[in-house]
Order: structure tokens, then sequence, then C-alpha cells
């Protein structure tokens, strides 16, 4: 059986991902400090036979040796340990950046022991607020360096750079995924991002928070298809960053408006400031997805927010 190991296993992809590699046969070690992390994602899996929870800290001193003694042999890992959401990266700056550093360097040293194949979690944020549209992979982005979204940017850009600096000079079997803007079931309430602040608003009735004028646009994948796309990648000979999300742009006011429709609200749209550096446009160009992975997102707009709002009325 191979063994997997999922750092950030317990939060909302890791714990899709989780459930994806055990339906594939795998033994799956779900690693999390559970800083943003919920146990109640992973609650289903903790009887299972193929399944494991380590509570540890990647970016810990002690963390590799922990593992170390545990495992003799770790065939792969993926690496989704960081706060992902501006709520979270602003609550827990230093964190961040330590799990973008220390710990990406823990998990490709275990890689190197191990002779693991070993995927990491970038993110469309690398490509900042970007002068290029749509954003394909050879884009070097535009990013601040000191803002109040650096600690995520700069840690996921330090995050590529190490790894691919492992692949070249240890032969590392290292593969880099940017994810774009992703939602579904198991999003924490609140937590900043559009779709778990947008939904659980329009479900009560309650003014829906738009920031800026809402014509800043995102392009928003289903879990289920980001998934699929991660497993194609691991599985994969692609050594360089693959964007993984769904090309279809919107609005940030389309988005709310259908929302409301969805789900037949009487909420009012209300504007808020826009925070510092949100980026304006954001859409992937998946062409090296779909080129060298055969993936493209199958999950329409209408199933995915349908299955997620169904999620948030039984979370009410």
């Amino acid at each position: 059986m191979k063994i997997v190991m999922v750092a950030g296993g317990s939060g909302f992809i890791g714990s899709h991902l989780c459930d994806a590699l055990i339906d594939r046969g795998c033994f799956v070690v779900c690693v999390d400090n559970f800083i943003t992390g919920n146990k109640a994602n992973i609650a289903h899996l903790r009887s299972s036979d193929s399944f494991e929870l380590i509570e540890a800290d990647i970016s810990s001193s002690d963390f590799v040796k922990v593992i170390r003694d545990k495992y003799k042999k770790v065939d792969e890992i993926y690496n989704l340990a960081s706060p992902a959401s501006p709520v979270d990266y602003v609550l827990y700056p230093i964190e961040t950046l330590m799990a973008g550093s220390f710990g990406a360097k823990n998990l490709l040293d275990l890689a190197l022991e191990y002779k693991a194949r070993i995927l990491m979690t970038s993110t469309s944020e690398v490509y900042g607020d970007p002068l290029e549209h749509p954003q394909k992979e050879e884009y070097w982005g535009n990013v601040n360096p000191i803002g109040v979204r650096s600690c995520y940017d700069e840690s996921k850009r330090f995050m590529e750079a190490i790894t691919s600096a492992y692949i070249r000079k240890y032969l590392v079997e290292g593969r880099i995924s940017r994810i774009f803007n992703t939602y579904g079931p198991r999003m924490r309430l609140n937590d900043g991002r559009v779709v778990p602040n947008f939904i659980p608003q329009a479900l009560n009735n309650k003014d829906i928070t738009v920031y800026g004028d809402g014509l800043q646009t995102r392009s928003f994948c289903y879990v289920s298809d980001m998934v699929e796309g991660l497993v194609l990648l691991m599985k994969s000979d692609v050594t360089t960053p693959v964007n993984l999300g769904n090309p279809e742009e919107r609005t940030i006011l389309d988005f709310a408006k259908s929302i409301i429709s969805m789900v037949n609200s009487n909420s009012k749209i209300i504007h808020l400031k826009l925070p510092n550096d949100d980026p304006q446009r954001r859409k992937p160009n998946i062409s090296k997805a779909n080129n060298l992975l055969g993936w493209n997102p199958k999950v329409g707009f209408k199933e995915g927010v349908s299955k997620t709002v169904a999620y948030f009325k039984d979370s009410n």
C-alpha cells in the first residue's frame, strides 16, 4: 500500500484530498497543527485503517525526527499546510511565513531522505495584482513584497524557489501547483473569502458585503476538480509550476447577484472599502495543465454552488 503524507490534511482542500487518496487505495498520513484546520473535516476518517493523524507543526525543529522515527518509508508528500485566506494569514503572518519556508524545507528534506515524490501547493497569489491577463506560468507577477498580504505571497514564492533548487541540486521529484480560487463543502464560515462569506449571508438574508465596486474578477474552481488536478500533477513528470483553476471568469458583483438568485434570498448588496493589494483581475491560463496533464475542470458553476449551498445549509 502506498503511504502518502498530506500536510495540512484537515483543511478545506486537504481533507478532500485525503478522501480521494484513500479511495484510490493509499494509506494517508495527515499532518496538521490545526491553526486553521478543522478536526471535523477528517472526523469520518479517524476510524479508517487507511488513515493516521499526526498533530504537528511542519515548521518545527523536531517535526522531521517525529516522522523519521515513526515511518520507515513515505512514497508521496502533498504540502497544503499554510493559512490560505486573508483573515488567517493577516492574523498569523509569522506562522504563514514559517510554513512556506522552514516547513517547506522540512518536507523537502523528508522527500530527499525517503526518495519520495513531493507536490507543493503554491497559489495564484504569486502573480499579485497581475499586469498580464489571463495569467500563465511564465509570468513573474506583480507582488508587493512588504504589504499586508506579503506574508502569504512571498512565502509561496520562496516555497517555489526552494523546491526548484531541490529539484535541480538533489534531483528531488518535486511538483508545483499554483492553485486559483477553489470552493466547495468544508470551507470555514467567514474566513474572508467570497464563497464562505456570501453564501451564509444570503441564506440568512443578511447584507452581502462586496469590497470595492465589485468589478474585480475571480475564477472559481470546484474542489473535486482541484483534487483531481493535484493527483494528476503528482503522477506526471512536470517539474515546473502548473496553474490549476477554472478559467471561467466572473466579477465579484455578478457572483453576489448569482448567489442571491440561487438561494432566493432577500439580501441586499453593500459595498465596503477594498482591502490593500487586492488583485483586480484573476484568471488562469490552464493550457499547460490541459496539454500536459489532460486536466480540465468538469463541475459547472451552478452545480458546484448548489452543492456548496447545501453544505452551508446543513452547517447553519
